[in-house]
């Protein structure tokens, strides 16, 4: 099952908003874990690749994690919007996932990835 996308905002050409929902059917909640479900990390950085390659930064791909925090699991059936902004000048590219709790938004990772040509 692909990414469940609820909306897009991009109010400049190096930012972007992608508003997320986590279906619990998708892949990445299968066997991890089975007592919590919950996001990987590694499928975190799969969806930022996507989005940054694929709007943001489309003549670049990965190089290397500056830094990661993960602060809060991402769990099925939460809307979470990812947010990116892109240094095409330093080629880093900086990114952060929020919890969606009513109102409010809370942290739950961030971090940079650089890129390349």
């Amino acid at each position: 099952m692909k990414i469940h996308e609820i909306g897009r905002y991009q109010a400049q050409p190096q930012q972007l908003e992608v508003v997320l929902h986590l279906d619990p059917a998708l892949f990445w909640f299968q066997g991890h874990f089975a007592v919590q479900p919950l996001l990987p990390g590694v499928a975190q950085l799969d969806w930022v690749m996507h989005y940054a390659t694929g709007v943001l930064a489309p003549d670049h791909r990965f190089h290397s994690i500056q830094n990661v925090k993960f602060q809060a699991p991402l769990l099925p059936d939460t809307r979470v919007t990812l947010t990116l902004d892109w240094n095409a000048e330093r080629e880093m590219l900086a990114f952060c996932y929020q919890r969606h709790d009513g109102e409010h938004r809370h942290t739950a990772s961030s971090g940079k990835i650089r890129l390349c040509r």
